[in-house]
């Protein structure tokens, strides 16, 4: 028979009641973090698109891309995210935000290139399937019950071997070894998108409640963008029929 007046059973079930609605409230936490970290990166591949688009058909595109003037246009994306990356501690998340839309907007002029290399509606079916792909691969970053983090030092490696490769290809000009990079990249950042958005979920146990939870949102984006944009760059590479 229950004992009604052992005070330890209604303590019992605060504590429980207590703990259920801890949980409820990081979960739904955890959803409006996520949701931001998604809508920046989407955001920030909107202005991408829309910046590619307007320097490609406005003519300004085909001129830069035949002076020195493209490296420039090239490289200064990786400032912005050597930025971003190295000193998002001293930066507020007001310029952090700023930053990151400069960044996007700088990488859609370096991607109006591909608008003079492929065809629109290949560019466009690319694009698509880079969504659906990511989409798959974040959702099951985000829901697997499996330690992904034993396969971040084993893709950044590929990434930086892709990139040496990448170089090496730059004199070699082989279209065997650019077919191969381009496969291991689709691979490398698909795994990447799986990683990073397992991380990032991670992540926002360590800031929920702190002032780096703006920051973290920005990183996360920035994460996430990049994955996006390789992977639809060296899927472009198989998909993309050449103007």
């Amino acid at each position: 028979m229950a004992n009604w007046s052992d005070p330890r059973a209604g303590t019992s079930g605060f504590a429980a009641r207590s703990a259920g609605m801890r949980t409820a409230a990081y979960d739904e936490g955890l959803r409006s973090y996520m949701l931001s970290v998604y809508n920046y990166m989407a955001s920030g591949v909107l202005l991408t698109g829309i910046v590619a688009l307007a320097f490609a058909y406005s003519g300004l595109a085909a001129q830069v891309m035949t002076t020195p003037l493209r490296w420039v246009i090239a490289l200064a994306p990786l400032g912005f995210v050597m930025v971003l990356s190295f000193g998002i501690n001293k930066l507020s998340t007001s310029a952090a935000q700023a930053i990151f839309w400069a960044f996007a907007a700088v990488m859609g002029l370096s991607m109006s290139a591909i608008f003079l290399v492929y065809t629109g509606p290949s560019i466009a079916i690319t694009f698509f399937a880079t969504a659906v792909a990511f989409l798959s691969l974040s959702l099951w970053g985000y829901t697997t019950k499996k330690d992904l983090s034993g396969f971040g030092t084993f893709l950044i490696m590929g990434v930086v071997g892709i990139l040496v490769a990448s170089l090496l290809n730059l004199w070699f000009q082989s279209p065997g070894l650019n077919l191969a990079i381009s496969a291991i990249g689709v691979l490398l950042f698909a795994g990447l998108t799986a990683y990073d958005t397992q991380m990032i979920k991670n992540t926002y146990a360590q800031v929920a409640g702190t002032d780096m939870m703006g920051k973290a949102v920005i990183m996360g984006a920035l994460s996430l963008y990049l994955d996006f944009v390789n992977m639809f760059q060296f899927l472009l590479s198989f998909l993309g029929n050449r103007e």
